[in-house]
């Protein structure tokens, strides 16, 4: 019995252990909340391309693709510094710029819940910088 129950909290360590690593997730209200109130520890990270983020993006956010991330590093500044929530279209890239970022020594990493589509979808601002139809 005794056996069992340290198996049991093993394994409960064990996976707690290995989701340290993962990101938090950050719902949109809580960014929208965080970014109204001016938080200067936090900085948006839009990996998508440059014309996606044209066409439309979260105010504030900084645009550095996912493929040139580890090439770019070094504009987010020193890694222990912010928080840095991260979005793409659907979540795709933004795991893998996630992982680049962990990587390269980020601890404090989000991942915004739903992304792009789910900001946009639900009518949060957006900033435009070309010629909608």
């Amino acid at each position: 019995m005794r056996f069992r129950i340290l198996i049991a909290a093993l394994s409960v360590l064990l996976t707690l252990a290995a989701r340290a690593d993962e990101p938090l997730a950050i719902e949109p209200q809580a960014l929208a909340e965080r970014m109204s109130s001016a938080d200067a520890k936090l900085l948006v990270l839009d990996v998508r391309t440059a014309s996606e983020f044209d066409d439309g993006h979260i105010p504030g956010a900084l645009n550095i693709p996912y493929d040139s991330l580890a090439a770019r590093i070094s504009e987010l500044g020193p890694s222990g510094e912010r928080d840095v929530v991260v979005y793409c279209r659907s979540g795709r890239r933004s795991a893998i710029a996630l992982a680049t970022l962990r990587d390269a020594g980020f601890s404090r990493l989000f991942h915004l819940e739903g992304d792009w589509l789910r900001w946009s979808e639900e009518h949060r601002p957006l900033v435009r910088t070309s010629a909608q139809p």
